[in-house]
């Protein structure tokens, strides 16, 4: 069955399908200004962190690389399944004691509280391609990975985050514990903890262990976790792309997964860094899902995706409500275990 494509009308557009070309003004980025610590403590990380990795290549031992490389892992993870998926987006429920061990190995990021992490990314998700983005989704992979993390926000950004709804992370024990007493965790799990295991317990030498386990891992997580508010620019459409090719595609084929996540961003099998259903995080949490940490897992089958499609067209109400009312529909129906069964429930 074909599908005619229909023209959007204004009010058809959700809030989560800002058009990719939308232009900023000029006024919103002139009120941003430079934080000068930033930049000059970004320029010392990536110095150390390159250095680190000449260290990795000539002086450092396996045991270093390889709790280094351990404590990366743990810090992706906690960003990618703790931070994004679960608090950000609500993509699967977790058990006290898997939230716990996601918040600790957030902590490993040294990107803030997940909190405030959590406010910034939903209000980049509400504000995308416009230019109260605070990651500059309206402009180009430059501004979104770097310029975002050295500039100030405006007043105007201010007054939206302090409207995003964050209840729900409110009345979550450990990510209000966490924002509490945020600054002495990040001290002992960020900084002493990477630099103290190799001094003391390997016999690594005091630089070693500074420019390998601490700023080469911290480099190397802050740029991930950079990646998952700007990384659309690599892995998305192009940004010239025709008005008249027809957005279905990355519904039903679940490609150019950007624009399917800014549309549908509880989908757990969505990637942050291009794909979909595989990958590290995906993995983890199915694994925590099969140990029963990780319950009500969401998905959006295509099945759901065409009901959506065919529905929106027929009866003109908006895309994203469509397939969500049918998604919602399949979820309560398939089994709890349905993520051990990817070929039928996709």
């Amino acid at each position: 069955m074909e599908i005619e494509e229909q023209p959007l009308k204004e009010n058809d557009i959700s809030k989560n399908e800002m058009p990719l070309d939308t232009k900023p003004t000029s006024e919103g980025d002139k009120k941003r200004e430079t934080s000068w610590p930033s930049v000059l403590f970004y320029i010392h990380l990536h110095t150390l962190g390159f250095y680190g990795l000449f260290a990795v290549l000539t002086s450092a031992s396996w045991l270093t690389i390889i709790f280094t490389f351990i404590l990366t892992a743990l810090g992706i993870l906690g960003a990618t399944a703790g931070a994004h998926r679960l608090w950000a987006h609500g993509a699967y429920n977790a058990t006290t004691s898997l939230k716990v061990f996601l918040m600790l190995c957030q902590t490993l990021v040294g990107q803030g509280s997940i909190y405030n992490w959590v406010r910034l990314h939903r209000l980049h998700h509400e504000k995308f391609g416009q230019p109260e983005d605070p990651y500059y989704s309206n402009r180009d992979f430059l501004r979104a990975h770097v310029y975002a993390q050295v500039l100030s926000r405006t007043a105007d950004q201010e007054a939206l985050l302090a409207k995003i709804d964050m209840s729900d992370l409110e009345e979550d024990k450990v990510v209000m514990f966490q924002k509490r007493f945020y600054w002495i965790l990040f001290v002992v799990l960020h900084v002493l903890l990477p630099i103290n295991t190799p001094l003391a317990d390997f016999g690594e030498t005091l630089g070693n262990s500074i420019f390998v386990s601490f700023s080469l891992r911290y480099m190397i997580v802050s740029n991930i976790c950079w990646l998952i508010n700007s990384c659309h620019f690599i892995w998305g459409l192009d940004k010239n792309f025709r008005p008249a090719d027809s957005n279905s595609v990355f519904f039903i084929t679940k490609t150019y997964w950007p624009q399917y996540h800014y549309m549908l961003s509880n989908d757990y099998q969505c990637g942050e860094f291009g794909n979909y259903g595989i990958g590290f995080t995906t993995s983890m949490i199915r694994v925590f899902a099969a140990l029963d940490l990780a319950t009500d897992l969401k998905t959006i089958t295509c099945a759901a995706v065409r009901n959506g499609l065919t529905e929106a067209v027929e009866t003109g109400n908006p895309v994203v409500d469509c397939i969500q009312k049918h998604a919602k529909k399949e979820m309560e129906a398939a089994p709890n275990n349905h993520y051990l069964n990817r070929e039928k429930f996709m």
